[in-house]
Formats: C-alpha cells, structure tokens, sequence
C-alpha cells in the first residue's frame, strides 16, 4: 500500500476557467483513476509555473470515480508524455 505522504506523479490532462476568474488545471495519474486539482488566479500565473508534469502528495489526490473521465485522463496523460518531459512549460 503507498503511503499518502509519498510524492505521486501526475499530468496535465485539462484547463480550463471557473466562474470566479479562476484558472482551474486538472492533473491526473498515468491510470486516470486520480486527480489533482489546482486553482489559480489568472494574474498569478506565469510561464513556469504550468508545467506538463508535477510531483504531488498522495494526500492531494481525489478519485475519479466516472469511468469514461478516467479513460479520457488515462488517454491524455498517455498523449502528454509521449509529446513533453515533465518540467516542459504548457
């Protein structure tokens, strides 16, 4: 069993904006069953800080419980490290 505080890699699988103005950026593990989730505000967003790949806490990580969503992650994830090395900016 992995501990939660080990650090997981994840992939850029989706962006896209709320209704706060707020920069929503979903990352997902090669499987697809879990998501990491981070907000930010437009403005503080710079070149760097959108990369194709993070290390996260197992922690931070939600289920994806809808089966097409994960197919969809897996499949994303499988496109981004095909095309990006990790620290790539996106």
């Amino acid at each position: 069993m992995t501990d939660e505080t080990d650090e997981v890699r994840v992939w850029l699988v989706d962006r896209g904006y709320d209704n706060r103005d707020l920069i929503v950026l979903k990352y997902a593990t090669p499987d697809g069953t879990r998501l990491f989730r981070r907000e930010l505000a437009a403005q503080a967003v710079d070149l760097s800080s959108v990369t194709a790949a993070k290390d996260v806490s197992a922690s931070d990580l939600e289920t994806v419980d809808d089966s097409e969503l994960r197919e969809r992650y897996e499949k994303e994830v499988a496109r981004m490290t095909a095309q990006h090395d990790p620290d790539d900016t996106i």
